[in-house]
This record gives structure tokens, C-alpha cells and sequence, in this order.
């Protein structure tokens, strides 16, 4: 009888695992952070300290990177796994300024890792939502040395030497690491940006925290990280076609697609090898998997991670149309240069 009872535990003990294991779109709970200049939440994190929690689905209740530590390969990609060493490389956020942020600037991957041992910080912004007149700043306008911008720092000036920008609903800018940037007030943007939470604060207005004390500004380690080049355009253009896949950012750290669909729209994204964040930034939306059948409905500016191996989908408006930004890791080119580099090495 005992040997029975066991026999029954054991088998249910088996069930429920696999069920656990199950692959499919994960949702995740609010992850929102209450700050000076306005909220900020933590859409898709596997950020230590700040990691997403699954919402739907026999993952519920499990933060992201426990679930990703069961299967990491089938969730991030075999190449992503590899290359990332079986963390999430992608942060998703939904950031809502009512008030200025600081002027800052992050640092590349080698700085990051050299200074902090963590990943360095390239970004991108999708603008959600702006206010007549709301602008922000994204790189110089003019030539500045090291020294000049420690100056114009301790005497308040340094957005006199910055690029401003009047933005607008589906405006885009790619911030690489080096790049001085703020978002400014009445902007509501989704952003994209390598998993890591290393910010160097350049000037704040000489306000104080949440906690009345002026926060610390990293002048020092920001006049190293910053890039000084002036360039010609700092917003990122893009084809904006409904019913297509629109590369938007096709970087080092990440690729960038936009889907704006009126009928059920098929996605084959198996062959990246990476996991998929999809955010919402139209109306409702159910994505389905279809190796699985599985269905995820999808409210406005929500957003959820597709395993790499079930990253074949249908993305179904609910009502007239959906519109989606994906972000996942191109291992495609590695894959055709890896190829390529091997044939020139028989051929010469």
C-alpha cells in the first residue's frame, strides 16, 4: 500500500513538472518604480533585484529568471544561451516622464564590465505619447571637449550644447552607449535597451531625490563613457508599411521589428535562434502559437516574452488593427558569417 501511495505521488509529481515546463508566451506583472521625474516600469526584466514576475500560465508566481534557469536554451535561443551565459540580454521598459529626467549617459560593454562587472547599455526609444512641444535631447550639437563639458556641468549650462529634439507619437531614436540623452517631460516612450542598470547622471537641475537629497551626479566616470562626435541626424528613420515586417534597428546588442496588421498576421521567427519580446504599443491583440494552439491576449502597451523555440506565431488584431514592436537577439548574421568565414577558409 505504501509502496502504492508512492507510486501515486511520484506519477503526479511528474505531471505537474511537466506541466511546468511547458513552453509559451509569457505575461508579467506590473513592475513599476515610482521616481522624481515620473514611473518607469520594468515590462520584461531579468534584471537581479528588479526581475519580471509570470503572470499567466503554470509559470505564475516564478520570476523570469528562475524560469529561464529550467530551460534556458529553449527560452533565449541556443547561440543567445551560449553567448549570454544563460541570461536574459534584453530589458523592456514603459517610461512616462511627467517631469525632466537627468541628463546621463551609459557606458559601452567594456567600461561596464572594467568599472562595474556588468553589461554595458545601448538603447532605444519608440515615443508612445508626447505632449504639444515636448522635446528631448539626444546628443551634441556642437564640438565640446572633456574639459569643456565638466565645465558647462558645474556652472549648469551643458543642455546649452545639446541636441534637442521636438518629438512626436512613432518618432524613434537609437541611443548607442557613449551618447548624452534625457527624456523630458510629457513624453510616454517604450524603450529597448540591453539588460543592465548602469547610469552615469550628468546634471539633475540641482533638484532634490524622493528623499529631499540631491542625488549624485557621476561627472568623472561619464566624462569617459561619453561620446563627443557630432553627427548629422540623431533620429532613426523608418519604413512604416501596415500588413508588413518593418526592420526598424538592426544592431550589436539588438534588432528592432515593427508589425501594424489589420488581419492575423503570421510570424516565423525561429530562424533568429532567440527569444521574442513583443510589446503592445496598439490596441488589444491575441498572439498564437502554432505548434502549441496557445493563446495570450494582449492589452494595450502590455507586453510578453515568446520562447526562441516556439517563436513561429500568429499576431490576431481584436479589433481593427495591431500594432507590435519585437525585439530579439540576430543570431541569423552570426550564423552567415560563421558560414561565410568558413568557405573562405577553403577557398583560398
Amino acid at each position: 500500500m505504501h509502496a502504492l501511495t508512492d507510486c501515486r505521488i511520484m506519477t503526479i509529481g511528474c505531471v505537474i513538472e511537466a506541466s511546468r515546463n511547458k513552453l509559451y508566451p509569457m505575461l508579467f506583472k506590473q513592475n513599476r518604480k515610482t521616481l522624481v521625474w515620473g514611473t518607469e516600469d520594468w515590462a520584461v526584466s531579468g534584471v537581479p533585484n528588479s526581475e519580471s514576475e509570470v503572470e499567466n500560465g503554470t509559470w505564475a508566481r516564478y520570476n523570469l529568471t528562475e524560469v529561464i534557469s529550467r530551460r534556458p536554451e529553449e527560452i533565449l535561443g541556443r547561440q543567445t544561451a551560449l553567448k549570454y551565459n544563460n541570461q536574459l540580454p534584453l530589458l523592456a521598459k514603459i517610461i512616462d516622464a511627467h517631469k525632466d529626467l537627468s541628463i546621463q549617459v551609459h557606458p559601452n560593454d567594456e567600461m561596464a564590465q572594467r568599472e562595474h562587472g556588468k553589461m554595458g547599455k545601448s538603447e532605444m526609444w519608440y515615443i508612445l505619447d508626447a505632449a504639444p512641444g515636448a522635446y528631448l535631447y539626444a546628443g551634441f550639437k556642437e564640438q565640446v571637449t572633456p574639459e569643456q563639458y565638466k565645465e558647462r556641468v558645474a556652472n549648469g549650462t551643458i543642455t546649452e550644447v545639446l541636441a534637442k529634439h521636438q518629438v512626436h507619437k512613432g518618432d524613434v531614436f537609437y541611443l548607442p552607449s557613449g551618447r548624452v540623452h534625457a527624456i523630458c517631460g510629457g513624453i510616454k516612450l517604450a524603450e529597448i535597451q540591453q539588460s543592465s542598470d548602469v547610469t552615469y547622471r550628468i546634471f539633475d537641475y540641482n533638484r532634490p531625490g524622493l528623499d529631499g537629497k540631491p542625488r549624485e551626479l557621476h561627472t568623472e566616470l561619464a566624462a569617459k563613457a561619453i561620446d563627443y562626435t557630432v553627427y548629422p541626424e540623431y533620429k532613426t528613420p523608418y519604413e512604416a508599411n501596415v500588413g508588413e515586417a518593418n526592420v526598424l534597428l538592426n544592431t550589436p546588442f539588438f534588432s528592432i521589428k515593427i508589425v501594424e496588421t489589420t488581419e492575423p498576421f503570421h510570424r516565423n521567427m525561429i530562424k533568429y535562434d532567440s527569444f521574442i519580446i513583443i510589446m503592445n504599443i496598439g490596441e488589444p491583440l491575441t498572439v498564437r502559437v502554432r505548434a502549441t494552439g496557445d493563446e495570450v491576449l494582449m492589452p494595450s502597451e502590455s507586453s510578453c516574452l515568446i520562447p526562441a523555440a516556439i517563436a513561429d506565431y500568429d499576431l490576431i488584431p481584436v479589433h481593427h488593427t495591431a500594432k507590435v514592436m519585437e525585439a530579439f537577439i540576430n543570431n541569423k548574421k552570426s550564423i552567415g558569417k560563421t558560414v561565410k568565414d568558413f568557405f573562405h577558409l577553403f577557398s583560398n
